[in-house]
C-alpha cells in the first residue's frame, strides 16, 4: 500500500504535511509566512517592495542585460545598494551659483569639505551623507563600499575619484536624503578638457540613480555655456526629475525680476527640447538678509514649494525606483533587438566589414524596421549618432541571436510583476507611511507665527480676542440694510444680488453662503452677510477658503448659542 501511495504523494510532501497536522505551532508558523509575503507560482517571495525591485532586476532583467552586453552600451549593472539608498538629490550649475551655500542652507550646519566663495571653488563631487562620524571618506576607498550605491563609479577612473569624497555627518536631513554637490561649471574648451575624465557621462550616470536633479542659476548668470548644455542634455530621459532654482532672485528688483525669469525660460527653451514648461522656483535660499524685501512673499511660497517637493523624496523614493527599472528594461528589450538584428544580417564568412559598415550607415532604418516590426514607440530607442560610434568597436558576427525567451520574461514582468509591486507600494504606505524630510531648514518655518501664510487670508486674527470681521463690520451693515431685511434677516435672492457684485464664480459664492450661513436656514442676518462679505474679500485677495469654517471667524451672537446648547443638561427633561 504504501508503495503505491508513494507513487502519487512524494515521500518528502507526504512527510511534512504530516508534521504539519501533527505540529500545530510548524502549521500556524507556515501560514503566517504565507500571509506576510505570498510566494507566488515562480517561487518567489517579496517582503518589501525593495527586496522584489532586487528580485525582478537579478532574475528577469539581468539576464537579458548580459547576454546583449547592455551594460558595455548603456548603464552599468544595479547592485544591492542601488535599491536601498536613500533618496539622492543632485545639484548641477555654473560656479558661483550657490550651490554648496544651498546644501548649506538646507542643513544648516557646516560639513566636511565644505568651501564657500566667489570664485570656483567646488572643484569635485562630493556626496554628502549621513554618519555617525563626522569625516571625509575618499573616493578610492567609497567605490569599494558596498554599502554605498557608487561601487560603478569605479570605471571612470583615478582621474575622477580623486575629485570624489563622501563627506559623512550626524545631520537629521541626511536621515532620510543624501545630496550630491558637483564642480562649478566654467565655460571654454580647456576647462572641459582639463578635468581628465567625462564630465557628461558622470553626470548622466547620476542622473539615471538620484531622485531630484536641480538646476541652479545665478539671477547676474542667466548664460548657459556649452559645457553646461551638454550637461543638461546629458539628463535627457529624465526630464521628470529636473526642477531649476533661479537663485538670489533678491538682488534685482521686481521689474528686473520679470525680465530675468523671461530670459531664463528662452534660454533653457534651446536647451531642454520638451513642449512643457520647466518648474523653475524663484528665492534666496541662504540665510542672510534680503536685499530687495518687495518680493519676500513670493520667495517664502516659493521656497515652501521646493521644499515640500524635496520632503516628498522618500514617499517617493519605491516609485522613483520602478518607474526607472521600467525604463531601464523598456531600453535593455530595444537594445536587445538592435544587437540580434544586427547579427542577424551578418554574413557568415565573407565580406563582414563591408556590411558592417553598410549596417552602420542604415542604422536609422533599422531603427524604422524594428519599431514597425515589433510596436517600439521611437522615443524608447537610443540615440543613433552615439550608438553609431560604440558599435564602431564590435564584431557584429559575434553578437548573440535573439531569444525570445528572455524578452518574453521580461515582458511577463512588465505586465503581470510590477502591477503587484504597485499594490505593494500602496500597501505599505497605509501600513508605515515614510518619514518626512525634517531637521535642518525643513523645520525652520512649519511651527510658529513665521510659518508660511501665519496671519494671512482665513487664519487672519486667530490669535486675537476681538472677531476680525467686526473691524470692516460697519461698512457690511451700510450695505446689509439696503438690502430690506425682514426680522433682521435678508433672504437668498437678495443676497445674491449683492454678492454677485464681486464677480467670483457661482461655484465659489455657493461655498461662501454655506460658510456664512452658520444656522443653516437659507438666510443672512448681519453678522452672517458680514461673514460672507468678509470671505469675498479673502479670496478676491488670492486666498483659499477652508472646507469648514475657522472657530475664530464664527461670528459672535452664533457662538453663544452654541456654547449655551452644549452647557445644556438634556437629561433634566
Amino acid at each position: 500500500i504504501f508503495c503505491v501511495f508513494s507513487t502519487f504523494i512524494p515521500f518528502g510532501s507526504w512527510n511534512r504535511a504530516r508534521r504539519h497536522r501533527s505540529d500545530p505551532v510548524l502549521g500556524m508558523f507556515s501560514w503566517v509566512k504565507q500571509e506576510q509575503g505570498g510566494r507566488n507560482k515562480d517561487g518567489e517571495m517579496y517582503q518589501t517592495v525593495t527586496e522584489g525591485l532586487q528580485t525582478l532586476y537579478t532574475k528577469k532583467l539581468l539576464p537579458l542585460e548580459e547576454t546583449y552586453l547592455f551594460h558595455d552600451f548603456h548603464s552599468p549593472a544595479l547592485e544591492a545598494a542601488d535599491f536601498q539608498s536613500k533618496p539622492m538629490v543632485l545639484l548641477v550649475g555654473q560656479y558661483s551659483t550657490g550651490k554648496t551655500t544651498f546644501i548649506r542652507y538646507l542643513l544648516e550646519q557646516d560639513f566636511p569639505g565644505m568651501r564657500i566663495g566667489p570664485e570656483p571653488t567646488t572643484d569635485g563631487f562630493i556626496a554628502v551623507m549621513y554618519g555617525e562620524n563626522e569625516g571625509i571618506v575618499p573616493g578610492n576607498a567609497l567605490v569599494v563600499d558596498p554599502k554605498k550605491p557608487f561601487r560603478k563609479l569605479n570605471a571612470f577612473g583615478n582621474s575622477f575619484l580623486n575629485r570624489f569624497i563622501c563627506s559623512q555627518m550626524p545631520n537629521q536631513v541626511l536621515q532620510s536624503i543624501s545630496v550630491i554637490d558637483t564642480p562649478g561649471i566654467l565655460s571654454g574648451e580647456k576647462q572641459r578638457l582639463s578635468r581628465g575624465y567625462d564630465f557628461a557621462e558622470v553626470l548622466r550616470w547620476f542622473g539615471e540613480r538620484v531622485d531630484r536633479i536641480i538646476l541652479l542659476f545665478d539671477a547676474h548668470k542667466l548664460d548657459i555655456s556649452d559645457e553646461f548644455s551638454e550637461a543638461i542634455r546629458a539628463f535627457k530621459g529624465q526630464d521628470d526629475k529636473i526642477r531649476v532654482v533661479l537663485n538670489k532672485a533678491d538682488q534685482v528688483d521686481t521689474q528686473q525680476l520679470m525680465r530675468v525669469y523671461g530670459a531664463l525660460m528662452w534660454s533653457l527653451g534651446k536647451v531642454i527640447n520638451t513642449p512643457e514648461v520647466v518648474r523653475v522656483y524663484l528665492g534666496s535660499f541662504w540665510a542672510k538678509p534680503l536685499q530687495n524685501t518687495e518680493n519676500r512673499r513670493l520667495f517664502e511660497a516659493e521656497s515652501q514649494d521646493l521644499f515640500r517637493d524635496i520632503q516628498s523624496l522618500p514617499r517617493n523614493a519605491a516609485l522613483r525606483k520602478l518607474n526607472d527599472l521600467i525604463k531601464r528594461a523598456r531600453l535593455a528589450k530595444v537594445h536587445a533587438y538592435i544587437v540580434s538584428y544586427l547579427k542577424k544580417e551578418m554574413p557568415s564568412l565573407f565580406g563582414r566589414e563591408k556590411k558592417k559598415e553598410e549596417l552602420l550607415m542604415r542604422l536609422p532604418e533599422i531603427y524604422t524596421i524594428l519599431q514597425r516590426e515589433h510596436h517600439i514607440s521611437p522615443g524608447d530607442f537610443p540615440n543613433v549618432s552615439k550608438m553609431q560610434d560604440m558599435l564602431q568597436h564590435y564584431d557584429f558576427s559575434k553578437f548573440p541571436s535573439l531569444k525570445m525567451k528572455l524578452i518574453e520574461s521580461v515582458d511577463k514582468m512588465l505586465a503581470t510583476k510590477i502591477a503587484v509591486l504597485m499594490a505593494m507600494i500602496r500597501e505599505e504606505e497605509s501600513k508605515l507611511p515614510p518619514p518626512m524630510v525634517s531637521g535642518g531648514a525643513f523645520e525652520g518655518s512649519q511651527d510658529g507665527p513665521f510659518r508660511h501664510g501665519y496671519g494671512e487670508g482665513i487664519s487672519a486674527g486667530a490669535d486675537i480676542e476681538d472677531w476680525i470681521v467686526s473691524q470692516d463690520k460697519h461698512r457690511y451693515d451700510e450695505i446689509f440694510y439696503t438690502l430690506m431685511p425682514v426680522n433682521g434677516k435678508i433672504t437668498g435672492v437678495n443676497a445674491k444680488k449683492e454678492m454677485s457684485t464681486s464677480r467670483l464664480p457661482n461655484t465659489v459664492l455657493g461655498k461662501i453662503w454655506k460658510l456664512a450661513d452658520c444656522d443653516c436656514d437659507g438666510m443672512l442676518d448681519e453678522e452672517e452677510f458680514a461673514l460672507a462679505q468678509y470671505l469675498i474679500k479673502i479670496k478676491l485677495e488670492g486666498y483659499e477658503l477652508p472646507t469648514e469654517l475657522p472657530a475664530h471667524l464664527v461670528p459672535p451672537s452664533h457662538r453663544k448659542n452654541r456654547a449655551a446648547d452644549t452647557s445644556y443638561d438634556h437629561s433634566e427633561d
